[in-house]
């Protein structure tokens, strides 16, 4: 199969219809081999009943429905799972992301070489207060911490090569951060292409301001476990055992200080505290690393890397 369009979503009934007819008529006219798989995140309203209408009247859809709310990043991780398609395209299903780049996302990962193509929505529609401004800061922090230069590394509308989206995984809200831990994995060769963006034509956005500190915080966790995940203490062992060499200078000193310079009181120097906190923190963190390896080298994927070839 050519293409699998994976699309979350949650109360978007309205909009349902329109989508995937307007999917259907772009792959007819290029004559891709498709399916379109739309994941239900629990919603709330009628569309679980509508996909399910058509995915009677349509073989090439397929419907996957949770039975409670688990987030987007839950949504498009069963959606990954289950795609068979050579390219993987996801797309929100609010209308605002169009069917029509479908196309030239596909002929850049299948001719161009890319693992990864993110849309990027230059002119947008959205409330520049509640979300432009935002959002250009999150990905210019982004950019700065991952290394991955994407305007707009948010985007729903992007296309994997099948491998990718087989070979990593998202949860919690890591959906945002979908081509840093596909870089992570070792897929480099990710593109990026202007998109054109719609004014949303039904109902109303689901997420809120806490997704911008919330998806700070994914950041961090991010770059913290592809980076020392599988060596804790490389970065545990070494900055505890730094804190507890400083504390033990400043120990040595007061100590000879003590001995050797009449009438000094060791204990009344506010350095003596610093200096046992130093060494009480560092202690901690190099246990913290110690633990920390110990739980890595027993974990059941201690030794799991994705291979590119054999032969």
């Amino acid at each position: 199969m050519d293409i699998s369009v994976v699309i979350p979503l949650y109360n978007e009934e309205e909009s349902l219809p329109e989508l995937c007819s307007w999917i259907k008529r772009v792959m007819d006219q290029q004559g891709f081999s498709y399916e379109i798989v739309l994941v239900d995140d629990g919603s709330s309203d009628g569309s679980w009943e509508v996909i399910k209408g058509l995915q009677v009247s349509d073989d090439n859809i397929r419907g996957i429905k949770f039975r409670r709310n688990y987030g987007k990043s839950a949504a498009l991780n069963k959606g990954f799972e289950s795609a068979v398609g050579d390219v993987v395209i996801t797309m929100d299903a609010d209308l605002q992301d169009s069917p029509d780049e479908i196309p030239e996302l596909y002929r850049m990962i299948s001719q161009d070489g890319f693992d990864l193509v993110s849309g990027w929505k230059k002119k947008r529609y959205d409330s520049k207060l509640a979300k432009n401004l935002p959002s250009k800061i999150y990905n210019a922090a982004t950019r700065k911490m991952s290394g991955v230069k994407l305007h707009d590394m948010n985007c729903g509308l992007k296309a994997y090569r099948r491998e990718v989206v087989k070979s990593i995984e998202v949860y919690g809200e890591m959906h945002r951060y979908i081509p840093v831990i596909a870089k992570w994995a070792g897929f480099k060769n990710i593109g990026e292409k202007v998109v054109s963006h719609q004014k949303r034509k039904y109902g109303v956005t689901k997420f809120g301001w806490e997704r911008f500190i919330n998806g700070f915080l994914d950041l961090i966790s991010i770059m913290f476990v592809s980076k020392f995940g599988k060596k804790p203490m490389h970065l545990f062992g070494a900055l505890g055992s730094l804190l507890f060499l400083i504390g033990f200078i400043i120990a040595a000193y007061l100590a000879y200080a003590k001995f050797f310079l009449a009438g000094y009181k060791m204990t009344e120097r506010p350095l003596f505290y610093f200096g046992l906190l130093s060494m009480i923190l560092g202690t901690q963190l190099f246990l913290a690393g110690f633990l920390g390896e110990l739980v890595s080298r027993s974990s059941s994927d201690r030794n799991h890397y994705l291979v590119e070839e054999e032969i």
